[in-house]
């Protein structure tokens, strides 16, 4: 039996596995959402909200997960067609319109569930969808943002510090404005976003393809991973600024340096050497470091605060 003979929802769950593993989405926007919303309460000397505002932000950071690989379906559906053919819906396992209009239905899901748990974010809901618009129709400069490729990856990793914003908003949105500290943990989930593109884009010399940007075909390998592990610098230095706004500047910088020598060790090692398996533990590395970076900002202060 053919693929394309294969019954609907045996063909969405080899396209999410494909495209959007469920699993290990939903465990890293688990900790993410959660994060954020502790470190919001945190900042402000709150107690932690209720579980609807963690139920609300986990749902709708799912969502924009979702709705940011639908838009990039559209968006590469021709170079897809072209140059990844293997890829669900160039091969013909599900349709392009199927997926668009699973993020439709989302979109009015998570549309309801704000209006009835939190309405106050509602504006931050519309500005992360705008931003995805913008993302999608490139800027409105295709071609000028792909001829330079730093500048098209900050204008799209905006979006991550975007979501944060939304995920945050579910927590102090209804005492009024946002609390200090909450800038440093914006600027924390930009580096994070940067750290997981450039990650997912150092490649081995033998797996670039053409038609396929990678940062290591653009910039070369060393200097490529070299900017990576600068960002992990980076990261850290925020992450220890959000520590201090927690009120828990030691155990949050002692998390993030080890989880930073764990993976500028990876960092390093594609250095010296760029081969397939490198190039997989780099991409594996930055998700390590962005899941334990959240746990660092968000948990570990919490944690300290109701030890005794």
């Amino acid at each position: 039996m053919s693929e394309k003979q294969l019954s609907l929802p045996r063909r969405l769950w080899i396209y999410q596995a494909e495209r959007f593993p469920l699993g290990k989405t939903s465990l890293l926007v688990a900790v993410f959402s959660a994060a954020g919303v502790n470190a919001s309460a945190l900042f402000a000397g709150r107690a932690m909200p209720g579980w609807p505002a963690y139920a609300l932000a986990f749902a709708v950071t799912l969502a924009f997960f979702f709705h940011l690989r639908v838009f990039d379906e559209v968006k590469d559906a021709e170079d897809d067609a072209r140059f990844r053919p293997e890829r669900p819906i160039p091969r013909g396992l599900v349709s392009l319109r199927l997926i668009v209009m699973l993020g439709l239905a989302s979109a009015v899901a998570v549309l309801i569930a704000c209006g009835i748990v939190e309405p106050t974010v509602l504006p931050f809901l519309l500005l992360v969808w705008a931003w995805m618009v913008l993302m999608g129709l490139e800027f409105f400069v295709p071609r000028w943002l792909k001829a330079h490729p730093l500048i098209y990856m900050a204008t799209h990793m905006a979006i991550m510090p975007l979501i944060d914003l939304f995920v945050t908003a579910v927590e102090w949105r209804p005492h009024g404005a946002p609390p200090a500290g909450l800038a440093l943990f914006l600027a924390l989930s930009l580096a994070n976003g940067c750290i997981l593109e450039v990650g997912r884009k150092l490649w081995a010399p033998e797996n670039e393809r053409e038609g396929v940007d990678s940062y290591s075909a653009l910039y070369g390998s060393r200097r490529a991973v070299t900017a990576w592990m600068c960002c992990i610098v980076l990261a850290l230095a925020l992450l220890a600024g959000v520590g201090f706004s927690t009120g828990a500047p030691l155990a949050t910088f002692a998390v993030g340096v080890l989880a930073a020598i764990f993976v500028l060790r990876a960092g390093l090692a594609y250095r010296a050497a760029p081969t397939p398996e490198a190039q997989a533990r780099v991409d594996a590395a930055a998700g390590i470091w962005v899941f334990a970076c959240y746990i660092a900002a968000g948990f570990v202060p919490l944690a300290e605060r109701l030890l005794p």
